[in-house]
């Protein structure tokens, strides 16, 4: 019975911009920013200072300082991150084999079984975030409940340092009292759709029924319809499998002339053949990526009849894809190859964990960046 699961969202406060101010006191109770201030920066992370600014991760570093004058960039640490991340991680296992992480500073934990005899999912929540704050001298914020969708709402309604619970029985009215844009999985562009279909709330999703979302939003619309009602069947799952492995880089410079767009893809395909050759995936589609000057993206993608086996099938996909595109319409910022539809399902490694966002936003110039969703 799906209620009876309890299930614990842990989600690490500003991790990376809390790690910098532990480590270096006089950037304590000031604006800080994890990621360049160059021109071509990207912010990686913003502290809570930051963020009363605006100042918010994946924002251009230029925006971040106009809104913020003093904000204070340091450049980011990822090895420091990582041997964080294994003593969290390392708390975790004490309580539960089933542990789903999604980033280095959050993780799923199915806490039924309690394995420390603890009264309580809620008890447990706390000593975690205690022993997380005694090992580490970070906060962490978390959410308790019956599913994962609803612990990952309840995490942030209490950050940071903060713990949320919502019981068996209460998930759909807690659900409906939100705005959409709070919902996991809605992003910027469902959440414009939403709103033009007049859906602004939990409530508003509600009222819809599963024929109208189907229509309005295809595969998607049973999902909505679920969670509308605070329903997620989703198991807490330890063995999550690898969907795509891909690398991107930021240019120095917007670029139109087709010689240093195509050798940039040609680096990142270059990137992903390595790690394709150290693990011996293959996967059959190719995806291309560009972000323009106007930070707008495109992607185009190819599918082949069976899984790619050579680099040069990979370099040549990939020049066909970025060639698609030509004359480019603005300066190309960003440029990515991406790997997916895999022939054998790759286990997710704790260590590499967080490196598709986190380091792809830190904007350093033509910089080969993993990025393993």
């Amino acid at each position: 019975m799906q209620d009876a699961r309890k299930i614990i969202h842990i989600d690490m406060d500003a991790f990376y911009a809390s790690v910098e101010q532990r480590d270096d006191p006089s950037l304590r109770g000031r604006p800080l920013a994890v990621g360049h201030g160059a021109r071509r920066g990207v912010v990686a992370a913003a502290s809570y200072e930051a963020r009363k600014f605006g100042v918010r991760s994946a924002m251009p570093s230029t925006t971040a300082l106009a809104k913020c004058p003093q904000l204070i960039f340091v450049p980011p640490r990822f090895e420091v991150y990582k041997a964080v991340s294994r003593q969290i991680h390392a708390i975790f296992a004490d309580y539960t084999d089933l542990i789903e992480p999604l980033s280095l500073d959050e993780a799923y934990l199915d806490v039924t079984a309690n394995r420390r005899g603890l009264a309580t999912a809620t008890d447990t929540a706390l000593e975690i975030r205690a022993r997380i704050l005694e090992t580490t001298g970070l906060t962490a914020s978390a959410g308790i409940s019956y599913n994962k969708f609803l612990s990952k709402l309840a995490s942030d309604q209490r950050k940071p340092n903060g713990q949320f619970v919502v019981p068996p029985g209460k998930g759909e009215a807690f659900v409906q009292s939100l705005p959409i844009g709070r919902f996991h999985g809605v992003g910027a562009v469902t959440e414009a759709k939403m709103k033009s279909l007049d859906i602004h709330t939990g409530q508003d999703l509600h009222r819809q029924s599963l024929t109208f979302l189907q229509h309005h939003f295809g595969k998607s619309g049973p999902w909505y319809y679920a969670i509308a009602r605070g329903e997620d069947h989703r198991r807490v799952n330890p063995d999550r499998v690898r969907k795509s492995s891909g690398s991107e880089t930021t240019f120095e410079q917007d670029q139109i002339a087709p010689e240093p767009i195509e050798a940039g893809v040609l680096a990142m395909a270059d990137d992903v053949w390595a790690w394709c050759e150290k693990t011996g995936a293959r996967a059959r589609t190719v995806t291309v990526k560009i972000k323009w000057a106007d930070f707008q993206q495109t992607t185009r993608s190819r599918s082949l009849p069976s899984p790619i086996a050579d680099h040069q099938t990979l370099r040549r996909t990939s020049l066909d894809l970025i060639r698609s595109v030509y004359p480019p319409r603005l300066g190309v910022r960003l440029v990515g190859v991406t790997l997916s539809n895999f022939d054998q399902a790759i286990a997710l490694k704790d260590e590499q964990l967080g490196l598709a966002l986190d380091s792809a936003l830190v904007g350093e110039p033509v910089a080969p960046v993993a990025v393993h969703a």
